[in-house]
């Protein structure tokens, strides 16, 4: 009899995994990103990468992988793409160069890690990664980010990996216009002036119950003085939290950053008892009042997704159990 009893617990316990949801949500970047301005082929070349993205760490999840490797396996794969601020799409600084930022977190066990203004580190995500499972600290930055990289294995390459040459025209161009403004007019602020931020993001449910979420940017265009944004900032701009949600964000990093933008989020559904749609929606929304262009994308243990934005357009889709990928790139 105390046999069957614990024969039907064990049946119980895995109908309950089997019944878990999956789910995984994305972003490439939010901004000015209006269909008029968009060609035919590049509208299809960004829903194109975003579905393969989506695909790739779905496919990780209903394999069985868990959520942080389904983050990190597509987070990768966007970085390898050119059409996004992230590796080898990163922006350039006022200074020519490509500095990376890039964070995780994971979900049920609060652990995290991030790196900051690297640029010989292939991966930026994977380096994140082993900052949170393979170190003591949280975040790593500049040259010795790249030492501990190295002593982790990690692929290094020579900055000339990341380069672009439509980044690179774009800081031109900026550059050039700041040449114009007079002293007193003081500095164009290169973000608002640039047509999209292109931040990648991922948060992942894994039938496990587990939620991971990760960020990984090139940064601002022209900036200077080794600027760092949210998105290797835990709590600004990638959070992540069985109990409540995961989120990853993009955008105006400064104002994420003052609002702490992502732990918001969660705090909202754990101390107020808001749904994932409510306080990430009013969260985006108080962020605009303030000057704060940007989005994100986020999900919670049910599976449920949320994507608000403030800005006229954000590139950005996900997948859940038994569906299809669904991208969206304007402010349908």
């Amino acid at each position: 009899m105390k046999n069957l009893i614990l024969l039907y617990f064990i049946l119980l316990g895995s109908l309950c995994i089997a019944q878990q949801p999956i789910a995984i949500v994305i972003h490439g970047g939010a901004g000015t990103i209006l269909k008029e301005n968009m060609s035919p082929e590049k509208e299809a070349a960004y829903t194109a990468k975003l579905t393969e993205a989506i695909n790739k760490g779905y496919e990780v999840l209903n394999s069985g992988g868990s959520s942080l490797e389904a983050v990190t396996a597509t987070i990768q794969l966007l970085e390898e793409s050119p059409l996004f601020n992230a590796g080898v799409g990163a922006v350039f600084t006022a200074e020519g160069r490509n500095e990376l930022d890039a964070s995780i977190m994971d979900g049920k066990t609060g652990q995290a890690g991030a790196v900051a203004g690297v640029s010989h580190i292939k991966s930026p995500i994977l380096a994140a990664q082993a900052v949170m499972q393979r170190s003591p600290h949280v975040m790593l930055t500049g040259s010795g980010a790249e030492d501990f990289a190295k002593e982790q294995g990690l692929d290094m390459v020579e900055p000339r990996y990341f380069f672009d040459q439509t980044r690179f025209d774009q800081l031109k161009r900026i550059q050039e216009r700041e040449a114009e403004k007079s002293k007193e007019e003081g500095f164009l602020n290169p973000l608002m002036n640039d047509e999209k931020f292109g931040t990648v993001g991922c948060v992942a449910l894994d039938k496990y119950g587990n939620i991971a979420a990760g960020t990984s940017t090139g940064g601002m265009t022209n900036k200077r003085w080794n600027r760092i944004g949210d998105s290797p900032i835990i709590g600004a701009g990638t959070y992540a939290n069985n109990q409540t949600c995961g989120v990853s964000a993009t955008g105006h990093g400064e104002f994420f950053i003052r609002n702490v933008v992502a732990y918001d989020i969660a705090a909202r559904m754990k101390y107020q008892n808001l749904s994932l749609k409510e306080a990430s929606e009013q969260v985006i929304a108080e962020l605009k009042t303030q000057g704060g262009g940007g989005g994100v994308v986020a999900l919670d243990k049910e599976g449920n997704i949320s994507m608000p934005f403030n800005t006229p357009g954000m590139y950005r889709g996900y997948r859940k159990q038994s569906e299809k990928a669904k991208v969206f790139i304007y402010g349908e």
